[in-house]
């Protein structure tokens, strides 16, 4: 991998947490609950398309690992987090749930892809 695919790779997995953190609360301050869905839609979405729906993508996977990009938007908003101020004690539960999640997803899809 070169220094250029391994910093856009990087550059893609900050722009997840970053436009959820910038956008999300946001919307839905503004819209209410319609506003989490339209994040959800414009925000993933869009990043999506960015990251990986495009030829010449941001995310570069050099093997068949498939990494998904909740892990950036959790690694993100968690670091973000704890930046300002929250305390890591209290996620502590949010991230055992998060790990056994994603190895039960990650398990499941593996049955037939």
């Amino acid at each position: 991998m070169s220094i250029g695919i391994a910093l856009a790779t990087i550059a893609g997995g900050f722009l997840f947490p970053f436009a959820i953190r910038m956008m999300w609360g946001k919307m839905v301050d503004e819209w209410g609950a319609i506003g989490g869905w339209m994040a959800a839609a414009f925000i993933v979405g869009t990043v999506w398309t960015i990251n990986h729906g495009i030829p010449k993508s941001m995310i570069y996977q050099s093997g068949t690992v498939w990494v998904d990009m909740a892990v950036a938007a959790g690694i993100g908003v968690f670091t973000a987090s704890l930046l300002t101020g929250g305390k890591f004690s209290k996620s502590v539960v949010n991230l055992a749930a998060a790990v056994v999640g994603g190895v039960l997803g990650g398990f499941l899809l593996s049955l037939f892809l």
